[in-house]
């Protein structure tokens, strides 16, 4: 198992660990079902329920715990307002393609509020207004635009300079009977509904490869599991069939759950100004906490990473009565070129292997949305927004330029991290709880140094596609800032698309 994260979220502190057993651990190395699901997130654990309510049996699969990745260290929004994106999205796929967009997110968010309901889930889920506001006067028109842009698409959208936040807004889009939620604790209540009448969670497993044949096989460091139907929810697929890695680029935020003397704000808030800063209460209780974020950055591309953290809290002290900071975490997402999440099938004939990936930081209704898709497709039932979220869709001129753009990045850091290495410091340089990439012997070594005194060295080489690595300095993580794979000091994997530990490397002189 990989080091536990170095900062640990407010949902993943106030929630037990989980215990579901790993693939062949009370059983044979391999099962049967007809629904294999690779991914314990939001997006596969709600696939993974609305298939097994469908009459089929699933296999739930994660290479950790359930909800202990992304979905259990997102800021919890579940809405439809996602920024200022709908004028945009008129723009680049017309009203029909916006519309389109906007309908999947209200229903997703329709379908966690019925979840709630019927599992009689005590996650804290509160109706509230989200609001994308703007401090800036110039920026009024582009939100003029997108409350204009969401009440032509039927969205319940208004413009607004009325809020309950401690300071005064130019404008703000506001979207009525959202909800907010621990995601943890939903996340939890379903995939405990999953396993039974033939079907199963497993935890610690890691899938490695899939045979798309028939049936499709999941071969995982545990063993088999052989199904009609695999579904690849692993944030970015591990696979690159479908090449969804050059379709995305990965990215990373930081939050802080902090108490706030005096009345805390209630509704849920983006700014639409940079540096970007996101509010939300989370009710506990009779206590309320505010989940303050921001501060996103592609992932591996800053040097020090502990300054995001020292941003937003100053940020947070500047406009609220701060009276302790309770928890600190980093997420992490990929952003898709069109602003579309990719969900169906993994590539062009792959007719029993789908994907759900590139949810630009609003997965609690993306990630559902792409979970009714995809559980529709498996039991043959039409889904309204299918072709719209095609993961093969081959309209690329809206998109070109930022492709381009992405990928040019990554082959600058591919080049370029191998050029500045050479003139990397000594693993004599590293101070206690110091990591870098450094020279020993002339050969690259990704050196973190303990609080101890310790040297751990892997390889600077990301098993995924080759990239060196790059020090995170407030998780104390290797990252790789072409597709975004993560990696403990150790060199074991934290999140794909890698599914291979950092080889290690002795960092000690003439060793």
């Amino acid at each position: 198992m990989p080091l536990r994260p170095q900062n640990v979220s407010l949902w993943v502190a106030t929630t037990p660990e989980t215990s579901y057993p790993h693939l062949g651990q009370d059983g044979p190395a391999g099962v049967d079902v007809d629904v294999a699901v690779i991914g314990a997130g939001i997006t596969g654990i709600t696939t993974a329920l609305l298939a097994k309510e469908a009459g089929a049996t699933v296999a739930l699969l994660d290479a950790d715990r359930v909800a202990a990745g992304v979905s259990g260290y997102t800021t919890a929004k579940v809405t439809s307002l996602h920024g200022l994106v709908y004028a945009d999205l008129v723009k680049t796929f017309g009203e029909d393609g916006a519309r389109t967009y906007g309908e999947a997110n209200q229903a997703a968010l329709a379908r966690v509020v019925r979840f709630v309901d019927e599992h009689g889930i005590d996650c804290h889920l509160r109706r509230r207004a989200a609001y994308t506001y703007t401090e800036v006067p110039a920026t009024v028109a582009a939100i003029e635009a997108e409350v204009e842009a969401a009440q032509r698409l039927g969205l319940p959208a208004a413009f607004t300079t009325d809020t309950d936040l401690p300071f005064d807004v130019a404008g703000a889009v506001r979207f009525d009977d959202q909800a907010l939620f621990h995601p943890r604790e939903y996340c939890l209540a379903l995939a405990a509904a999953v396993p039974g009448d033939g079907s199963f969670v497993f935890e610690t497993t890691r899938a490695l490869d899939v045979d798309a044949g028939t049936p499709c096989t999941v071969r995982t460091d545990r063993g088999e599991v052989r199904a009609g139907h695999v579904v690849v929810a692993t944030l970015l697929p591990f696979l690159d069939r479908g090449g969804f890695f050059a379709k995305c680029h990965p990215t990373r935020s930081y939050a802080m759950a902090v108490r706030v003397a005096g009345e805390a704000t209630q509704g849920m808030y983006l700014s639409a100004d940079a540096p970007t800063r996101s509010v939300r209460p989370h009710h506990h209780g009779e206590e309320t906490l505010l989940v303050v974020s921001g501060e996103g950055h592609k992932t591996g591309q800053d040097p020090d990473t502990t300054r995001r953290y020292a941003a937003l809290e100053a940020w947070a002290r500047d406009r609220y009565p701060v009276t302790a900071i309770e928890h600190r975490w980093s997420a992490q997402d990929y952003v898709p070129v069109d602003s579309v999440p990719y969900v169906g099938r993994l590539a062009r004939g792959a007719e029993h292997l789908s994907v759900a990936t590139g949810f630009k930081k609003w997965g609690m209704t993306n990630g559902t949305a792409a979970a009714m898709m995809i559980s529709d497709a498996i039991v043959g039932r039409d889904n309204p927004w299918a072709s719209f979220f095609d993961a093969n869709r081959l309209e690329v001129t809206a998109s070109a330029r930022e492709f381009v753009k992405e990928n040019l990045d990554v082959a600058r850091r591919f080049v370029g991290d191998r050029i500045s290495s050479l003139g990397a410091p000594s693993v004599d340089d590293l101070a206690p709880g110091e990591g870098a990439v450094v020279r020993v012997d002339g050969r690259a070594v990704a050196a973190y140094r303990d609080e101890d005194g310790a040297v751990h060295g892997v390889s600077p080489v990301c098993t995924h596609m080759a990239c060196h690595v790059a020090f995170n300095t407030a998780e104390k993580s290797w990252d790789c800032p072409c597709h975004g794979s993560r990696f403990d000091i150790r060199g074991r994997v934290l999140s794909g698309p890698a599914v291979e530990d950092l080889e290690p490397r002795d960092a000690r002189p003439g060793a």
